[in-house]
């Protein structure tokens, strides 16, 4: 089943401009700058507390800027332009501006006492206005495409993980999203079924107009699925490459141009 979300905006769909984050006297990202383009993979790789999942947060709204901006279809995300000054936004506008991202987390987050189908109908129905009907009609076609047809009826705990991740990206994709984040989608599930969930996000990838932002572990699906991949480390971007660059080895070391992109690529690649 094809899905596709058309964009009309022709700039970066999602812009870092000169982000700083911190927490107390830690700075975790400093001066950060990049784009991403409408309908683009990008996948952000680098070792733990690097700042990747804080980008994350930052675009969910779940942090709050220390300084910059971020724009989200060329709006700012958590300010208002206000007196031709940037001003922090109100609740309103953070609410607004959230219905343009889904996020698929690394745990699963369903709701326990709500069966398949309404958990994936619950919020298009109360935030973007819904029918009951057309919530319905719309989460039964995510729930086919994501291979769970037969699983409406039944509540997460009846589920495998890998069945209950699989219902979260249905979640995501039934709120329309322009731009979908994807926190270490597989960290949690059992080897076996990781394969699966991956093969799913490929296919969506490929068949949508969403942009993605995926931080993961998972190096040969970052190598298949990406356009681009952005290597961090202590809370700068060190490499910005095609992952045919970073992924290709031809000595047969990896071919970042950064020291420290090469470190990390052999300690997390298995060379078999």
């Amino acid at each position: 089943m094809s899905v596709n979300y058309e964009q009309s905006f022709n700039g970066p769909m999602i812009q870092f401009d000169n982000v700083v984050k911190r927490f107390g006297q830690l700075t975790v990202l400093e001066d950060l700058n990049f784009d991403v383009a409408p309908g683009e993979f990008v996948t952000l790789i680098g070792p733990s507390g690097s700042g990747k999942t804080t980008i994350l947060r930052l675009l969910m709204t779940l942090e709050k800027l220390t300084e910059g901006t971020i724009y989200v279809g060329g709006e700012p995300l958590s300010h208002l332009h206000k007196d031709d000054k940037l001003v922090e936004a109100n609740e309103k506008h953070l609410r607004e501006a959230r219905k343009k991202i889904g996020m698929v987390f690394q745990q699963f987050n369903l709701f326990p006492n709500m069966k398949v189908l309404r958990n994936i109908t619950e919020a298009p129905v109360r935030s973007l206005g819904r029918s009951r009907d057309e919530a319905e009609k719309r989460g039964s076609e995510l729930l086919e495409m994501v291979g769970l047809s037969d699983k409406v009826d039944a509540h997460p705990s009846q589920l495998s993980g890998g069945q209950q991740q699989r219902v979260a990206i249905a979640r995501a994709l039934a709120m329309e999203p322009k731009v979908l984040l994807l926190d270490e989608v597989t960290s949690a599930l059992d080897p076996e079924l990781v394969t699966g969930v991956l093969h799913l996000l490929k296919e969506i990838a490929e068949t949508t107009d969403i942009t993605f932002l995926c931080v993961t572990h998972e190096m040969q699906f970052a190598r298949d699925v990406s356009d681009r991949v952005m290597m961090f480390d202590s809370g700068h971007v060190i490499e910005d490459a095609h992952p045919d660059k970073l992924f290709t080895d031809p000595d047969p070391d990896p071919d970042p141009d950064h020291e420290r992109t090469r470190e990390f690529l052999h300690a997390v690649l298995d060379r078999g």
